[in-house]
This record gives structure tokens, sequence and C-alpha cells, in this order.
């Protein structure tokens, strides 16, 4: 068999190799700029902890560093690999300057006394100035994400951080001369789909099991799993992690369902993996009878899970807890109804209104497990009187399961939604058997079809007979399709001798009364808090274009109203305040998250004082700043009383 001879790959300790006398690292010039954020360095950091704390033998593999010699043959020119090696670098750094040592210095500086890694030339005195310790009044990203880590390893656990990172191992790929480098890399890095969510939940539970474990996990509880999930598996581990965590999940962009599943699961050993596993496989199993309710074997349990379908899957986290009751003996089947007929009540109504049913289910989530539910619901779900307003001219919502409720059918397999005047009558089209549409004017054929798909226009036809009323006029309909109806709807119909405008708005008051008594809002006292987002919800949104960088019209704390526009001048607010009013909670999260207050001005970077001895860091991202304030609201307890409103232009480039 002949031996390559352009492409030298070798498994290698990353920091043997970065230790390596000889090694010099050079950045080309087209690589793209340095762009982890602290999102990233925090998996990281995670990923060297776990591993520091494992067997002696245990190993985290980074991936591979494509690199070929320079001209002169004494550096390595960096084609793959800059992002992970500039941050590892960023951390060596954090480490030595916290706690010097020969063999950090050996990883991060050259025999020339600069740095090991030689980033492009735009960028390289913004890192070697951190690496190096080198204070100016400059700013970068090598600057938050070394403070990220200045922040999060004391001295204390600095060996520790360091035994993980001498169990680091990639694989070494140098190229020859006669290699394609551009061919290489692209191999590399486009070797088919990518994993999906659930594909690297699989095998995040199953790597370091041993054969006979994986086996176990397998059969017991994941082929379970997908059997009850099918193609909506990817949906389950969502809808399973905001249920169980009451936080939303970024999808977007990302692997945010894996992500928030080793972040609710950082070690996973085969005692504790079986544990959990019973848990996801008895969820998987309620998930199922959610996307077939004929599963459910109580009628009006399963009528009410298929009401709920007509929604869609958005509320299958906080549906799972309140069936999860049910089938545990928490929750009686009434209450259950009950609990199901607000979830709809509130989905229907705001969607009536406008209003959306986005990022919704996790604030409920959290409200029933602090007990407060039903007050939840209430507080944001539209009036009677914003409902009979919109739906005097609005388009009717989901009509086939509006009117099939409003009728009480068991069924709409057999039935399909009429509209009484169609949405483009013919010329000969007439509502009183006088005069056609081609006689009325242009006001009044307006008025009709503005009407048209209201909620007084609409009703429900047996297939058959929906056939026969395509385009009929209203007097042949009444005379030979809605006479012949079994839906309770059409009977009114039958007896009504002309159809107008002010018949539809009649009928629209009427069937209005019906609705808001069905979909009824829950009986508790509470304020109507609709547009502003909980700050446990909030997320940051980018891509404003220059100029409109203001994300939110205000904040609303506890009671106050503050005129804060963004998330960096929200952190630093926030922290001032909680400083005043509950320090402990501050010092507590401080102490737990390391940071973002800190005795001293340790690195270079944008600081505030808090006090004489005390200083706030406000070089972090705006990801980091966010879950930073979360996190501190929710130490102090108060976090269900501070709401943001976004700006209009925030939400328009939200949905751009």
């Amino acid at each position: 068999m002949s031996t390559a001879t352009n492409v030298d790959a070798t498994a290698v300790s990353t920091i043997e190799w970065l230790s390596t006398e000889d090694t010099t690292i050079v950045v080309p010039v087209y690589q793209r700029q340095y762009r982890w954020d602290i999102g990233g360095c925090e998996q990281l950091l995670a990923d060297i902890r776990s591993v520091a704390d494992g067997a002696d033998d245990e190993r985290h593999f980074i991936g591979s560093i494509l690199s070929t010699k320079s001209a002169e043959g004494d550096e390595l020119v960096l084609i793959d690999g800059q992002q992970r090696i500039t941050t590892l670098m960023l951390l060596i750094a954090a480490l030595h300057h916290t706690a010097p040592s020969p063999e950090l210095e050996k990883a991060l500086i050259g025999r020339d006394g600069g740095t090991k890694l030689r980033p492009h030339r735009a960028w390289a005195d913004a890192f070697e100035r951190v690496v190096l310790d080198r204070r100016d009044d400059t700013e970068s990203r090598f600057d938050d994400n070394y403070a990220f880590f200045r922040s999060q390893v004391p001295p204390s656990e600095v060996s520790r951080i360091w035994r993980g990172l001498q169990r680091l191992e990639h694989v070494a790929i140098t190229l020859g001369a006669h290699a394609n480098a551009q061919q290489i890399f692209e191999s590399l890095n486009s070797t088919g789909e990518p994993l999906r969510d659930h594909e690297l939940i699989h095998n995040y539970m199953l790597m370091g099991l041993t054969h006979s474990e994986q086996s176990e996990i397998e059969d017991d509880f994941w082929l379970p799993i997908e059997r009850n999930t099918g193609d909506a598996i990817a949906g389950f581990w969502r809808h399973y992690l905001v249920a169980t965590t009451g936080r939303e999940i970024e999808t977007t962009g990302g692997r945010g369902v894996y992500d928030a599943f080793r972040q609710r699961f950082p070690h996973l050993d085969i005692a504790s993996l079986r544990a959990h596993a019973a848990e996801w496989r008895e969820y998987s199993a309620l998930y199922r009878t959610l996307l077939d309710p004929s599963l459910e074997p109580d009628p009006a349990i399963a009528h009410q899970l298929g009401y709920v379908n007509a929604f869609g899957r958005g509320m299958y986290p906080l549906v799972m807890l309140e069936y999860r009751d049910h089938e545990l003996g928490r929750l009686d089947v009434a209450a259950l109804v009950t609990s199901l007929e607000h979830i709809q009540a509130l989905l229907l109504r705001r969607t009536i209104v406008g209003t959306s049913t986005g990022r919704l289910v996790a604030r409920l989530c959290r409200a029933r497990e602090e007990g407060d539910l039903a007050a939840a619901i209430s507080r944001i779900t539209p009036s009677d009187e914003r409902v009979r307003v919109a739906l005097k001219y609005g388009a009717l919502p989901h009509p086939a399961y509006v009117l099939g409720r409003l009728a009480g059918v068991d069924s709409l397999a057999a039935l399909d939604v009429d509209h009484i005047v169609p949405l483009a009558p013919g010329d000969a089209w007439t509502g009183d058997g006088i005069r056609e549409w081609s006689e009325l004017g242009e006001d009044e054929q307006n008025s009709h079809r503005a009407l048209a798909e209201t909620l007084g226009n609409l009703t429900l036809l047996e297939s058959s007979l929906a056939e026969r009323a395509i385009d009929a006029s209203y007097p042949d309909k009444r005379a030979s399709v809605y006479v012949k109806s079994v839906v309770a709807l059409n009977r009114e119909l039958a007896e009504t001798i002309t159809w107008s405008t002010a018949a539809i708005a009649e009928r629209t008051a009427r069937l209005t009364a019906d609705l808001v008594r069905i979909w009824a809002i829950p009986a508790t006292v509470g304020i109507d808090d609709d547009g502003l987002t909980p700050i446990l919800d909030a997320t940051e949104r980018r891509g404003w274009p220059r100029g409109w960088e203001r994300e939110f019209e205000y904040v609303e704390y506890r009671g106050e109203h503050w005129d804060v526009f963004d998330i960096k001048y929200l952190f630093n607010r926030v922290f001032k305040r909680l400083w005043a009013d509950s320090r402990e909670s501050v010092l507590a999260f401080t102490e737990r998250r390391g940071g973002p207050i800190f005795d001293s001005m340790a690195w270079q970077g944008h600081w505030d004082t808090i006090d004489e001895s005390r200083f706030l860091y406000m070089g972090w991202d705006s990801r980091y700043m966010l879950s930073a304030i979360q996190g501190v609201l929710d130490e102090a307890g108060i976090a269900p009383e501070v709401f943001l409103k976004y700006s209009y232009i925030g939400d328009a480039m939200a949905r751009s």
C-alpha cells in the first residue's frame, strides 16, 4: 500500500503541540476575523472542566487543525482551526496572568518573546496586547473573551483547568508543498449534512458508555422514544426542555436544542442516564398522544387535545405538563379539561385580535410551577370587548375549528367551511332574489367583500352539500342546501329570507356572544400586560440599521417605568439597583457565576464603579449581559415583576 506524500495527519496532545519550542503558528491574511462569543467560551470551559474531573485516561477531542509549512519552513500557516486555537490561547493567557507558571508560559510565548499564535496583522496588536498583558485604551473581542476566562477561573481552579487543557487532543494535519490546501479545507468542512439536534443528543447520551450499556440505553429508552415521536422527535426534545426548564430555546442559526440539553444534563454517567432516560421515555409516550389524540381513552380529554392541535404544537410543553399530572393522578379530568380550555381561549383570542402567540409557553410553564397558571393565562388573554371589536370586521382565524365548536359537532372530517356571500361573487349572485351582484353599487360590493371572511358570513356544510353551494345565490342555498344540513348553525340560515351586510353583522354579534362564552377567560383578577415581554423570555435581537439601535421602548421594573433602550444600559442599571436593594442576591449570583462584580479592575476593559471597593465589568457581549440580567433578577426573586417593551423598529427587524 502506498503512503500519502502531501498530507501528514497525526493525533496529538493540543497543549504539547502548542508547547513545542519551535511551534509558531501564523494566521494568513485571507482568514476571517476572530468571532467566538462568550457562549462558545462557556461551552469550551465546560468541556475542559468535564474532562479535568474525569478518569486519568479520559481525553476530549477538539477536532482537526489544518496547517501548512511556511515558505521559510520555520512557521505553520494555519488554514483551519483559527477560532479554536485563538480561544485556547486566550484561556491559557487568563490562567497565566492569574497564577503564572513556566508550563503555561511555554504554551503561550515563543522563543522571541512573542505569542505562539501570530494573528492577521490587522488585529495582531490587539491579540498580543491581551496575551502579553499590555494595557491601553482599545477594546476588542479578544479582550471580551479573555475577561470572561479571567472572571470564571479563580486562582484556586487554575490547576484544575490546566489539567483539563492537558487532556485536549486534536488531529494535526500538515500539508506538503504540492497539496491543494483549499480542496482539503473544503473536504473537512463540507462532508455532507450536519447532524441535527436530536442526532447530537443521541450521540451525547451514548458516548463514553460500554457497548453493553449503549445497547441497553438504545433498546430500553432511545428506540421507544423514536417510536413514540416519529418524525416529530426534534420537536419533542425542544418541547420537553422548554417544559422542564421553563425557558424558551432559540432554534435559528445554531444547535439551540442540543446546547440546552447539554446545559440541562452536563454529565451523564450510566446511573443518572437510566433515571433521566426513564423520564424522557415517559414524556415521549405523552407526546405520542398529543400528536394523535385518538390514543387517549377518555373522550372528553381526547376532544380537548384535538382542539389544541388546531393551533399547532406551540403549547405542547405546557400541555405535556398538565397531561402528565393527570396521568399521575394529580389532576382530575375536569381540571385537565378546564386547563386545556383556558389554553385554547388564550390562543384563539390573541389570534383574533392580532397579537402574537409566540414566546408564551415558557412563561406559562413557570407560572404553572408557581401554582399561578390560571392567573397568568388570564393576564395575557384579550378581553371580551377586544374580541368583539376584532370579530366585527376581521377575518375569523381557524374557521373550521371555531365553527365546529360553535355548532357542537364531534368531527370535522366530512365538513367544509362555506362562505355565505362568496369571496368572489358572480354577476348573477343575489342575496335577496331581486338585486343581482352586478346591480349593486361599488360601495355595496366593497361592504360585502369586507365582511366575506367574518364570523357572521361563515358556516359549516357537509361536503356533499358544499359542492352544490359553490357560487349559488343565497335564496338557492337557503332553499336547497341549508335546509338539508344537519349542522345546527344552518337551521336559522334556512329560515332567514334575505342575506345582506346587516344580516352578516347581526349574526356576527350573536355568534360572538357564544364565542366569548365558550372560549372564556379564566375567572381571576389580573392586569392585561399584552405587549410586554417578561424579562426571563427576552432574547437578544440583532440586525438594526445604523442609527436604529433602540432595542426597547421602555422597561417596567416592579411598577416603575424606565427609559432604558438597550441591553448594556439595562445591565448596568439592574446591577446598580440591586446592589442598593438586594446586595446579598448580587453577591450570591456573582459568586456562583464568577462575575460581573469584582474587587478590582484586574484586566483591561470597560468598567463602572459600584462602590469604593467594587467594580462592575461592562465588557461582556450583549447575549451574556442579558443572561446575567435574567440570572440576577431570578436570584433576587423579582424576575416576574420585570418586563420589556420591544421597540417598533426592533420588532420589525426581528421579523425581517
